[in-house]
């Protein structure tokens, strides 16, 4: 692919009219560039899930150094995901402005520089903060990279090349979780963190020399009467809202589990080291599977059905975790994965298609929905959990699956309202 000036249209359709589809320049699997935009992005999926969630597997041992309990050590993922849902929507304003891979890039050296310091936090205030500042600068990649897929990808292949980006998510929630878990356990948690910072260095340097330049770039306006006057559209689109909130509650769920199950298996009846319980993360390669399958998933069953069966995943695998037996909640944890994995990649896919213009606003307010729905997990998830122990986290995801399905029953009702009304509109 030649290199182009910087610039990004934003909508997918943006393309000169006197391209025909036969001369359509987007990248399609197969073609040129496809495969080196889709490891950088992926790339840059693993360095933002795992500098994000970085001491979610460490819970226990910061508590532990620090003297608190778990609900105040959450704070350290609930801050960090905070931090991206609150400034992901002006991040999309910047990259209609000034490009997406520039505030990809831009956003990566903040957070891998931010990285760095975390492991030498002194204290449990200061590591809040810190983590709070890495995820306001993470909040440059989601929306960006889902804008710059639905620019630069032909619409057929849209839900596969978002679905292999939210994959990078999984392996980089996986293998940050992993590596800290192992390395904690022979030099502390501390030295785990700087791993995942040199690690995250790594992906982001990649990233910047794969991604290929845009060709449908064209620069927005920063103006807030028009920022504000996307939002609002959006705002309004019940389709949209419905997208949003199902990403939310889908992350109420994940953000809760995996907050939360650190210190159920490092608690009796298991009672496992801190190296085993970083390598249960390994079921994130569930996820990984079943966020780049979206595509056929909705194929088949459509957008609707690939919902429905998300949701019900998820619902089993919460169900799953409540036994006494380790395979059992391993399965648990396995199917919970999968589940969510499959509804997010479904859900964010949706929006990019749902939304006529300003893409990247659109796609920040479901991010921002997303994350304050990993913070609402991860802290609600961890206070049910002081409360009522296991069940209580359970429960509280089994509400918040319940949603998914009632938001997804009234967007199928709302569907045969408006094919029922359509032909009566026509005339």
């Amino acid at each position: 692919m030649s290199p182009a000036s910087t610039g990004a249209s934003t909508s997918v359709d943006a393309v000169s009219p006197a391209l025909l589809p036969d001369a359509d320049t987007r990248l399609t699997p197969g073609g040129p560039g496809y495969r080196r935009m889709s490891f950088a992005l992926f790339l840059a999926g693993v360095a933002t899930f795992a500098l994000l969630y970085s001491t979610q597997a460490l819970l226990p041992l910061i508590s532990g150094e620090f003297g608190v309990a778990a609900g105040e050590a959450s704070w350290t993922v609930a801050a960090a995901t905070g931090g991206l849902a609150l400034f992901v929507l002006p991040m999309s304003a910047l990259s209609e402005r000034f490009g997406r891979r520039t505030v990809m890039t831009a956003s990566l050296a903040v957070a891998v520089g931010v990285g760095l310091l975390v492991p030498l936090a002194p204290s449990i205030g200061v590591l809040v903060v810190l983590r709070a500042v890495q995820g306001a600068a993470l909040a440059g990649l989601p929306a960006s990279a889902t804008a710059y897929l639905a620019e630069e990808v032909r619409p057929q292949a849209l839900v596969t090349a978002i679905g292999l980006f939210v994959a990078g998510n999984s392996v980089g929630g996986m293998s940050g979780r992993l590596i800290t878990g192992w390395v904690a356990q022979e030099w502390g948690w501390r030295v785990a963190l700087a791993s995942v910072g040199v690690i995250a260095v790594a992906c982001a340097v990649a990233f910047r020399l794969l991604l290929p330049a845009p060709r449908h770039f064209r620069p927005g306006s920063l103006r807030p009467r028009v920022l504000l006057g996307t939002v609002r559209d959006h705002l309004g689109d019940p389709l949209l809202r419905r997208l949003y909130a199902i990403g939310a509650l889908f992350m109420t769920v994940f953000g809760g589990v995996y907050t939360v199950i650190g210190y159920r298996l490092t608690e009796a009846p298991f009672s496992l080291p801190q190296g085993i319980v970083g390598s249960v993360f390994l079921v994130y390669l569930v996820g990984t599977v079943s966020a780049s399958t979206a595509g056929r998933l909705v194929g088949r069953l459509g957008r609707r059905g690939a919902l429905y069966l998300a949701g019900g995943t998820t619902a089993a695998g919460l169900l799953l975790t409540l036994a006494a037996s380790l395979p059992l909640v391993l399965l648990g944890l396995v199917l919970i994965t999968a589940g969510f994995f499959a509804g997010h990649a479904v859900a964010s896919s949706a929006v990019g298609k749902a939304a006529t213009h300003g893409r990247a606003q659109a796609a920040a307010l479901y991010q921002s929905a997303y994350y304050i729905g990993s913070s609402v997990g991860s802290t609600v998830g961890a206070a049910a959990f002081h409360a009522g122990g296991w069940a209580g986290t359970v429960t509280v995801g089994i509400l918040a699956v319940l949603g998914v399905v009632t938001i997804t029953v009234a967007g199928s009702r709302a569907a045969r309202v408006a094919a029922r009304s359509a032909p009566v509109a026509a005339h």
